[in-house]
């Protein structure tokens, strides 16, 4: 008499892969919907506050105001996540950017640039998702592949940011057609984005991939850091130098990028070359921040990633070289931006994995927002002061000054990382 075949079982390892593949999946498709929102809403935000006010100079603003709601909404999403999982975080993230946009909507029907202003702060959320998301891409990465994971989160991106822009026009005259004021349709259509973003986070980013990590570590007794504080953030990172440095990189990668790519279009524009031309050059420049994200995250983990860091620093130097002494070759600027998008991949991939890699996952969710925060931060300051200098002095002392800061934390980050090799 012959026994019953006994049912195959599924080991621990292999249901954390299987629930990771459905994670990385769930962030991706998440990450497309999310940057569709973020990119549909903004491409008219700056025109549409400049025409409310009448004023160019406050039209500046409106992108200020996004990267400022980032940055604020960046702690409001980690405390989430550190107590309530990712889950919980992201759904904040992006809640807050479904309530920006009809703010954005009524603010452009009422006609009133400031409540418009006050509604972008808010749609900011979906880019602190957008953030967030790469991060929970870590938490059940194997050993040695957090970089990997991550990267491919961020080249996610790539679909909404390019989409995004180019939806922008149909989502206003069919807004037209459904009776909204002219320009609010696209605001509308990024509503609808962030809602389904937060439908798909609630829907099947189950079982949380935190929550699952901490159960993994977790036994009766074990103390546990306190969870998404900013109090626990600073406490880390002063016993964690290479954390440190990792923030460190992070917002300088993001500085450069912002402040030489936000004058770029200015530049080309006195130069006298046409919105066709400035447009291909930003595209180009976006396809190197994100296109090559798994290539970055694959050589992260494979070299390390203080090497990639290093090699990120001295892309951005180069960028700022060619873009500083391009004159009016619009080829050179183009190089410029693209080797930009390519050095902050690699500052962002790298100090993100790194991040990820050096903390306790309990005290995660907390340095991780506030990486989110100095990154939006430095990088809203980096605008005005690329303004600032573009203004006064011009694009070619921009490029120099770029150069000098991201030589200095180069060179700072290779003679700390050496100190401290054994």
């Amino acid at each position: 008499m012959t026994s019953a075949p006994t049912k195959p079982t599924v080991s621990s390892s292999d249901r954390i892969h299987i629930v990771q593949r459905r994670t990385l999946a769930v962030l991706s498709a998440t990450q497309i919907v999310g940057g569709v929102g973020v990119a549909v809403g903004l491409a008219l935000s700056s025109v549409v506050v400049d025409e409310l006010s009448g004023s160019t100079v406050i039209s500046g603003f409106a992108g200020t105001a996004t990267v400022l709601g980032a940055a604020l909404l960046a702690l409001p999403t980690a405390k989430a996540a550190g107590t309530g999982g990712r889950r919980a975080g992201l759904s904040v993230a992006y809640a807050a950017a479904l309530a920006g946009c009809v703010i954005s909507v009524l603010a452009i029907s009422l006609r009133t640039w400031p409540l418009l202003l006050a509604g972008l702060v808010l749609v900011g959320g979906g880019s602190a998702g957008s953030l967030a998301a790469r991060y929970s891409a870590t938490d059940l990465a194997p050993q040695g592949r957090s970089a990997r994971h991550l990267s491919l989160v961020v080249w996610a991106s790539t679909v909404g940011s390019v989409a995004g822009p180019n939806l922008a026009r149909p989502a206003d005259e069919i807004g037209r057609r459904l009776g909204l004021v002219e320009k609010a349709g696209p605001f509308a259509f990024a509503a609808l984005a962030f809602a389904l973003a937060m439908v798909v986070i609630f829907v099947f980013l189950r079982p949380d991939p935190l929550k699952l990590a901490r159960s993994l570590i977790d036994a009766p007794g074990t103390d546990r850091a306190p969870r998404g504080t900013i109090r626990t953030a600073w406490q880390t990172l002063r016993t964690t130098p290479i954390a440190r440095r990792a923030l460190v990189m992070i917002a300088v990668s993001h500085t450069a990028m912002v402040s030489v790519m936000s004058m770029t279009p200015v530049k080309l524009h006195h130069d006298g070359s046409n919105l066709d031309v400035i447009g291909l050059v930003i595209s180009l420049h976006i396809a190197g921040m994100y296109v090559l994200s798994p290539v970055v995250g694959w050589l992260a983990d494979k070299a390390g990633k203080v090497p990639v860091l290093v090699l990120g620093m001295a892309l951005l130097l180069t960028a700022a070289t060619l873009a500083g002494t391009s004159g009016h070759r619009v080829w050179q600027v183009t190089a410029a931006l693209v080797l930009l998008g390519l050095g902050w991949s690699c500052g962002l991939v790298a100090g993100s994995a790194l991040v990820t890699e050096s903390v306790p996952l309990d005290r995660r969710p907390a340095v991780q927002g506030l990486s989110d925060v100095l990154m939006n931060v430095c990088g809203a300051t980096g605008t005005i002061v690329a303004g600032a200098i573009v203004g006064v002095l011009g694009y070619g002392v921009l490029g120099l000054v770029v150069g000098v800061m991201v030589t200095l934390a180069g060179v700072w980050l290779t003679a700390t990382w050496r100190a401290s090799a054994p």
